[in-house]
């Protein structure tokens, strides 16, 4: 393996998953706001279309086992961009035709958001492994921080200029806009990641590490699995990300019913929960790169205390319903924002350490099988936590109370997420003779 990446290395990968999210954010939301509101189609039809996007993530541990055997991580970043950029392109043009042939149309896009989750689980699986397996263990919280700050940055930019193109809107320059977004983030992922890994990347081609990864894929996922660590990593971070993703679609409807809000003020709330999240994963990269920090939490521990205060954070806000217009609504959903930003940022951070611990030449089946949990958990969150909130209306009729009920269970999936990765334990990684430390053990050290 090559020596550690630097901080050039890290906005180096970094600029890979900011190119990711450009694509991505175009296809998810400009493209479903053309269907819904130029083209006139029903809400569920984007909706289902992103949903299949994080279904097909499923494959993710494939994917990594097929990095896994040959040893290199870059082909599979390079041809999971370039899938990507093609679903996205396709999607854009199958949007177009909609308006036209909504039935082709329709079909098309089924096809683009297949190669569209096969694209993001192709090159972020492998993004991850490369980047775990590069960074040195006291950056790991920061390199983390830097990546996701990137790919929000990717958000940002592509969203802000693609809109300014995008007027006059016609279906032409929806896929010329589309397109050269694509194209750009695959010609800035080829010139990202030359050279990164060497030319052999982790292959020993002597080793009998080699030889395992040629394993079938079924007996390699049956290996991880029957890890402990990596199977209840996975459970945790199946139960947190549904926790996490499950308030997304029903804060701002609560806000709203609730107190009152107009949508203007729901969305200035959803971006001082956003502020609340930037800031809690600054903090933790500033922490774990310092030794104060690092000697009053491991990741794991932050990790807990992360999911521990969105749980409070939740029952505060579950509460604030019966107060009215007394209730610091802003105060306590800047507080679960920060909350999620430091259990989110140590979780990645806890992953990209743990990653190696096991049975060598797993790695990417490893991470795909995390990633694959957090993509269906985020499926599902969404959907459910707008489902739980009808029924509770239903059988409730009072609104504050329904809504309410949701939060105390998002609440309690966060205190049980916190069991969860208390029992996550650092087992021996390879050429590591540090034992495990037991259930509140560190994770932000390596071999």
């Amino acid at each position: 393996m090559n020596g550690g990446l630097g901080w050039l290395g890290i906005l180096r990968l970094g600029l890979v998953q900011a190119a990711l999210g450009s694509i991505v954010v175009l296809t998810t939301s400009t493209l479903n706001r053309v269907m819904v509101v130029e083209l006139l189609l029903p809400a569920m039809l984007p909706g289902a279309l992103v949903a299949l996007h994080h279904l097909v993530q499923i494959l993710r541990p494939r994917l990594g086992h097929g990095s896994d055997v040959g040893g290199r991580r870059t082909p599979w970043i390079v041809g999971g961009m370039a899938l990507l950029a093609l679903g996205g392109v396709l999607a854009a043009f199958a949007t177009a035709r909609m308006g036209a042939e909504p039935a082709w149309g329709t079909g098309l896009a089924v096809l683009a958001f297949v190669l569209i989750g096969v694209g993001v689980g192709a090159c972020g699986t492998s993004l991850l492994v490369l980047l775990a397996k590069r960074v040195d263990a006291h950056r790991r919280a920061a390199a983390a921080t830097t990546v996701w700050l990137m790919m929000i940055v990717g958000f940002i930019v592509t969203a802000t200029s693609a809109g300014h193109f995008l007027d006059p809107y016609s279906p032409e320059r929806l896929v010329a806009v589309v397109s050269a977004v694509a194209g750009f983030a695959l010609l800035v992922t080829l010139v990202a990641v030359r050279g990164i890994e060497g030319a052999e990347g982790d292959r020993d081609p002597g080793s009998e590490a080699l030889q395992a990864g040629h394993a079938r894929f079924r007996e390699a996922l049956t290996q991880v699995w029957a890890e402990p660590h990596a199977r209840r990593f996975t459970v945790f971070i199946f139960v947190s990300m549904l926790a996490y993703s499950a308030q997304d679609l029903i804060l701002e409807p609560y806000a709203g019913t609730v107190f009152g809000l107009t949508p203007g003020e729901s969305t200035k709330l959803a971006g001082v929960q956003n502020g609340g999240v930037l800031i809690g994963m600054l903090l933790l990269a500033l922490l774990g790169s310092m030794a104060l920090g690092r000697r009053l939490a491991s990741l794991q521990g932050w990790t807990i205390l992360g999911c521990i205060g969105s749980a409070l954070a939740l029952l505060f806000i579950a509460g604030g319903g019966t107060l009215g217009d007394v209730f610091p609504l802003r105060g306590a959903v800047f507080a679960l924002g920060l909350a999620n930003g430091l259990f989110a940022v140590a979780a990645i951070g806890s992953m990209m350490g743990l990653v190696a611990a096991g049975r060598e030449r797993r790695e990417g089946v490893r991470m795909g099988l995390w990633g694959a949990a957090q993509a269906i958990a985020f499926g599902l969150g969404g959907f459910l936590g707008t489902v739980a909130v009808d029924l509770a209306r239903a059988l409730m009729g009072d609104p504050a109370h329904a809504y309410a009920t949701v939060f105390v269970a998002e609440a309690v999936l966060f205190l049980v997420s916190a069991g969860l990765a208390a029992r996550v334990t650092w087992s021996q990684a390879r050429g590591s003779e540090r034992p495990a430390l037991g259930p509140a053990g560190a994770v932000a050290e390596t071999a």
